[in-house]
C-alpha cells in the first residue's frame, strides 16, 4: 500500500478514536519543529558568534558540543521528571530556558555568556525533545499504529529544520545575524503554550499502565543486551547529525561556496527527512525495526563516501542533502519504537532519554572534533572519514539486537 494512503488511514484511525490524541500529535509535532528547527540553525552563526565573543571556530564548536552533551545528560533527568510530575510542566520550563539561551547567544559578548547560553539551551532541548514528546504519543496510540504515529510526530522536527534553517539564513543575509537569532528566540518561547496540550488523561490512555516502578524499569533495561546495543548504536547517529548540522555550512564555505547554500542544504535535508521519517514510521509497523536501522547506517556511510569523492558544486551539494536527508532523523521513530516495543510505553520517556544520552555523547564529539579538525588541519576530511567508519560500526551493533518484548509484557498480554 502506498505511503500516502497508509498515512491518511492512520490519521483517520487516530481521529476516529478521539480528538485528544490528534491534538497531542499535532502540538507534539509543532514543539519538535520549533525545538529541532531552532537548534539545527545554530551552525549558520558559527563565524559571527565566534568573532563577537573572541574565540575561534574550535571554541564555537566546543560550545555547541557542550550544548549537545548537556542535552544528553539532562534528557534522562527530564524524562524521569516527566514520568513523575507530568510532561507539560517540564516542556514549559524548557520553552522558557530555550528562548532565554538563544537571546543570550545573540546578545552575549564574552565566552562566559556563550557558555551560559550553551547550558540553558542544552537543558531546554532535553526538556522539549524527542523522548518526552514521543513518550507521550506512545501512551495514547495503540501498539499497531505506534510506529506510524511516532514517525508522524518525529517528522515535526524535520519540518522545523526545513522551514527555520532557510528562514534564519534569509534573515541573516537581509537583517543581520543578531536579528535572526532574536527571531529564533521568540519562536522558542512559543513552545510554552503548545505544551499545555500534552496531557494524557488516565481514561484516554491507549495502553494499560504498568505497576512497575521506575527503579525496576531501569534495572530491567540495564540488564537487557539489546538495550545496551541500541544505546551504543544511537551514539553514531548523534555524531553524524551534530557534525553535519554544525559544520556543513563551514565545510561548503571552505570549498568556496556561498553561506546561503549551506543554509539551503540544511533546509533540503530537513524537507527530505520529512519523507524519510514518515517512511521509517510506516515501514517500522511492517518490518523489523532493527534491520531498517542497519540499512540506514550503511546507506549513510555510502552517501558520505560518494559525497567526498565527487566534486563540490551547487548540484552535488543539493543531491547529497536530498539523499542524506532521507536518513537524517529516520532513526528516531525506529529507535524509540524499539524501546517501546521491548519494554512498553510506561517509562518510555525515561528509557529513550537514556538512549538519547548516548546520541548526545556522539553529538558532543561530532560538533567539537569538526571544529578542532578544521583549526588544526584546515580541513574537515578526517571527521568525514570517521563518520563513514562509525556508520558501518553502528550497523553491526544493531544487527544482533533481541527485539522481542520482555517476559513481563508477554505475561501481561
Amino acid at each position: 500500500m502506498r505511503l500516502d494512503v497508509c498515512l491518511l488511514k492512520a490519521c483517520s484511525d487516530l481521529m476516529s478514536k478521539n480528538h485528544q490524541t490528534l491534538i497531542i500529535l499535532a502540538c507534539g509535532g509543532l514543539i519538535l519543529a520549533l525545538s529541532m528547527g531552532v537548534r539545527q540553525s545554530f551552525g549558520l552563526f558559527a563565524q559571527d558568534v565566534s568573532s563577537q565573543v573572541g574565540i575561534g571556530l574550535a571554541g564555537f564548536g566546543l560550545a555547541i558540543a557542550v550544548q549537545n552533551l548537556l542535552w544528553g545528560l539532562f534528557t534522562p533527568l527530564a524524562g524521569i521528571a516527566a514520568d513523575r510530575f507530568g510532561v507539560r510542566l517540564v516542556v514549559v520550563l524548557g520553552g522558557v530556558l530555550y528562548g532565554a539561551g538563544t537571546l543570550l547567544m545573540a546578545w552575549g559578548t564574552t565566552p562566559v555568556s556563550l557558555g551560559i547560553s550553551s547550558v540553558l539551551v542544552g537543558f531546554a532541548v532535553s526538556a522539549t525533545g524527542f523522548p518526552l514528546i514521543l513518550g507521550t504519543v506512545a501512551r495514547v496510540v495503540p501498539p499497531q499504529r505506534r510506529s506510524m504515529a511516532l514517525g508522524i510526530t518525529s517528522s515535526g522536527g524535520t519540518v522545523g529544520q526545513f522551514i527555520l534553517s532557510p528562514l534564519a539564513g534569509f534573515l541573516h543575509s537581509s537583517a543581520g545575524w543578531v536579528t535572526s537569532l532574536v527571531v529564533l528566540a521568540v519562536l522558542a518561547f512559543v513552545i510554552m503554550p503548545l505544551a499545555y496540550a500534552l496531557v494524557v488523561p488516565a481514561d484516554q490512555s491507549a495502553t494499560q499502565e504498568s505497576d512497575q516502578t521506575i527503579g525496576e524499569a531501569l534495572r530491567e533495561a540495564g540488564g537487557h543486551r539489546g538495550f545496551l546495543l541500541l544505546t551504543a548504536g544511537f551514539c553514531v547517529c548523534g555524531f553524524h547529525i551534530a557534525f553535519v548540522g554544525t559544520h556543513l555550512p563551514g565545510y561548503l564555505s571552505s570549498a568556496g561556496l556561498p553561506l546561503l547554500l549551506g543554509a539551503t542544504a540544511l533546509g533540503v535535508i530537513g524537507f527530505f527527512n520529512i519523507i524519510g521519517t514518515l517512511s521509517a514510521g510506516y515501514l517500522g509497523d511492517i518490518y523489523k525495526k532493527k534491520y531498517l536501522l542497519v540499512m540506514i547506517y550503511l546507506v549513510r556511510a555510502v552517501i558520505i563516501t560518494v559525497f567526498l569523492i565527487g566534486g563540490k558544486n551547487q548540484f552535488t551539494v543539493l543531491i547529497f542533502s536530498m539523499v542524506f536527508g532521507l536518513f537524517w532523523l529516520s532513526t528516531v521513530p525506529l529507535t524509540s519504537g524499539l524501546v517501546g516495543q521491548i519494554f512498553g510505553p510506561r517509562y518510555m520517556s525515561t528509557l529513550f532519554g537514556i538512549v538519547m544520552l548516548s546520541h548526545q555523547l556522539g553529538a558532543f564529539f561530532g560538533a567539537w572534533l569538526g571544529g578542532v579538525s578544521y583549526d588544526i588541519t584546515g580541513s574537515y576530511d578526517s571527521i568525514w572519514y570517521a563518520s563513514i567508519i562509525l556508520g558501518v560500526i553502528s550497523a553491526l551493533l544493531h544487527w544482533p539486537i533481541a527485539d522481542a518484548p520482555v517476559a513481563r509484557l508477554a505475561r501481561q498480554a
